[in-house]
């Protein structure tokens, strides 16, 4: 299973790091299906493939909680939906690339200390990343609905080219939000229940 989520995550990173450098980089609901697919949908099967080999993260960096690691992804997901920032990163391609690295990291960072680690631990990092992922869902949603029911346009003022179709700016950063909240909120609850459901259904120790 490993091998096949971790060829599955590079090939789904692949393809929608292709559809960024293609499209219109001014659409800010292209911006955010490549986000959502790279920390939603290639993170998390990156991590399954790479958890108990010697690039799990927990492994090599003891201080990575589930905790940590969803704060760290708070301030990257927040930091880059600041109006000046996603200006700079629509304007260029370095800084969109920089963007990219960092959400597939703060992703990564995220899976990997819910889902990897020493066996030794591991029921306990489990509980903790159930919070971690709740506690990512629900900022998730927060932005989400902030940037969907905005009463004035954060990013551009102009038409801009959503994958073929020609979008106003409120409207792309409605969509954009909608986005983030069907995607983003609803994999990291999942993800978190799926982890607490595993963690009560754990056999208990023997005494």
């Amino acid at each position: 299973m490993k091998r096949p989520a971790l060829i599955t995550g590079l090939a789904l990173l692949l393809v929608l790091w292709t559809v960024l450098t293609l499209a219109d980089r001014a659409s800010f609901t292209v911006h955010m299906i490549a986000h959502m697919g790279v920390v939603a949908g290639a993170a998390p099967l990156i991590a399954i493939g790479l958890s108990g080999t010697r690039l799990d993260f927990p492994s090599t960096l003891p201080w990575l909680t589930p905790l940590t690691a969803s704060l760290i992804e708070l301030f990257a997901v927040w930091s880059w939906h600041v109006p000046a920032l996603r200006s700079l990163s629509e304007t260029s391609p370095p800084v969109a690339m920089l963007e990219q690295l960092i959400f597939l990291g703060a992703g990564l960072a995220l899976w990997l200390s819910c889902l990897g680690g020493a066996a030794t631990g591991r029921e306990e990092r489990r509980l903790v990343g159930t919070f971690g992922l709740l506690f990512t869902s629900m900022h998730m949603t927060l932005l989400g609905a902030l940037l969907a029911l905005s009463p004035r346009t954060l990013y551009g003022d102009g038409e801009v080219s959503c994958l073929g179709v020609t979008l106003s700016s409120a409207v792309d950063q409605q969509a954009g939000g909608v986005v983030m909240l069907l995607v983003g909120a609803a994999v990291y609850l999942a993800g978190g229940v799926a982890l607490l459901a595993r963690t009560l259904n754990a056999p208990l120790p023997d005494r």
